[in-house]
């Protein structure tokens, strides 16, 4: 007979990948294999037209956009950039811990490789964007805005705890927030853990910042290889990482794969069908994770051009320590805050309404749209009481990774590898050992 962590891990057995996906069900929800019932059911019983109840759903954001915009007119950008972030995580399923965890324990590298190509496409664009702020990279001018971070120790550790912490809790912070608007109790729980992680993080930020990230250097790629070989050099380990995730998923005997076939819709019959063919593939379909990475990283440059990359950890900081000064914990002053871009750590403010909250917050409202547009959205509770302690204990791990590390997956490594920075790299490497980790023990807990 064979060992049970041998049947769960899908070795020796032609149907093992389906029993370890099945356990792995029960410890951490898989997006793909999630087939969740209709919550909400728009045109039976409600009375109204199908596209008046689609009116009503997107009534809400659209209300937000326009007051948002007499405000400012960048919270009306982050709000929308923002929604559609969350629209096509949610429809392409583009989880970056399901890219790693899957990879090592279903063998499955279809999301890994979607957000390679994502990230080729935009390093073209951030290039193109750092080569107008910057033409002449070796006068040792950054771009201001761009994910260009210290690297070092904090680097590596932050990179290994949040990718521990984002395999346990089930989503990393950018997709906990997609999957809060989905109706995941467990995200909502995960996402308090890392608010708290981060909270502790920053009481310790005063010693990281004279231990480590002060001193650490900031190497940006084009000042030593120029615009023309640091994107030659990306593309290259891009390249190779694609082939490797290839190379992984071929370890696993073609038999172990069981193919679904699906029927072959009719052809249209009319311009009226072609439409309906169009919506339902944009609403109501699966997207693939390479074309919801091509877009994340089309609405990355676009953000960019005028403002700065994607990033969510700096502002889900600010409300850890706006929450913490209320309570009487205020966190003090933060060494060092003003020097460093992307998802650095944020002190209080005087209002909650920034173009980070506005971001934030979009794409759990992005996400909540596109899941009951699609009928997928209902509560999702997790069956057993030891999983809102996972949820928590992932989540505060991630949170001080996601500290420590200078942002998370979105921040720290979708927006860093572009940004022609090596603590990119550096932080993607730390996070594959990490989710790595992680992995492995969940796999245990089952």
């Amino acid at each position: 007979m064979l060992p049970i962590e041998d049947v769960a891990a899908g070795r020796g057995v032609p149907w093992g990948p389906l029993i370890h996906r099945r356990l792995l069900t029960n410890l951490v929800v898989l997006p793909e294999v999630n087939v969740v019932a209709n919550a909400v059911e728009a045109t039976r019983g409600s009375g109204l037209p199908r596209h008046w109840w689609a009116f009503g759903v997107l009534a809400l954001p659209a209300t937000i956009y326009l007051v948002a915009l007499q405000e400012r007119a960048s919270l009306a950008v982050f709000w929308a950039v923002g929604i559609a972030a969350g629209f096509v995580i949610q429809r392409s399923r583009l989880c970056f811990v399901s890219g790693f965890r899957d990879l090592y324990l279903l063998h499955q590298g279809r999301t890994l490789r979607g957000l390679i190509v994502g990230l080729g496409v935009a390093t073209f664009g951030f290039a193109m964007i750092m080569g107008a702020i910057v033409p002449n990279p070796a006068t040792g001018a950054v771009p201001q805005d761009a994910h260009v971070l210290p690297v070092g120790i904090a680097t590596v550790a932050g990179g290994l705890l949040f990718g521990v912490g984002m395999v346990l809790a089930g989503g990393c912070v950018s997709g906990s927030l997609y999957r809060m608007g989905e109706g995941y109790v467990g995200s909502w729980v995960a996402m308090g853990g890392v608010m708290a992680g981060l909270f502790v993080f920053n009481r310790t930020w005063n010693w990281w910042w004279d231990f480590s990230i002060s001193t650490a250097p900031r190497e940006w790629l084009p000042a030593r290889l120029g615009y023309t070989g640091s994107i030659a050099l990306t593309v290259l380990l891009l390249a190779a990482a694609y082939i490797a995730t290839l190379w992984w998923e071929r370890r696993v005997p073609s038999f172990a794969m069981i193919p679904i076939k699906r029927a072959q819709p009719a052809p249209p019959a009319s311009v009226g069908d072609d439409v309906k063919t169009a919506l339902q593939r944009v609403f109501r379909k699966e997207w693939s994770p390479a074309a919801g990475a091509i877009a994340l990283s089309l609405l990355n440059i676009l953000l960019f051009i005028r403002y700065r990359p994607l990033g969510v950890v700096g502002e889900i900081s600010r409300w850890a320590n706006d929450l913490a000064a209320k309570a009487g914990q205020p966190v003090g002053v933060l060494k060092g805050l003003d020097t460093l871009a992307g998802c650095a750590p944020s002190i209080t403010g005087s209002s909650w309404f920034t173009d980070g909250f506005m971001l934030n917050t979009g794409i759990i409202m992005g996400s909540f749209t596109a899941a009951v547009l699609a009928r997928e959205f209902r509560l999702r509770i997790p069956r057993q009481p030891k999983r809102y302690a996972q949820s928590a204990v992932g989540g505060v791990v991630m949170g001080y990774g996601a500290g420590l590390g200078l942002g998370c997956t979105l921040g720290a490594f979708y927006s860093a590898i572009p940004s022609l920075a090596l603590n990119g790299w550096v932080y993607a490497v730390a996070l594959a050992v990490g989710a790595f980790a992680g992995s492995q023990i969940i796999r245990r807990l089952a």
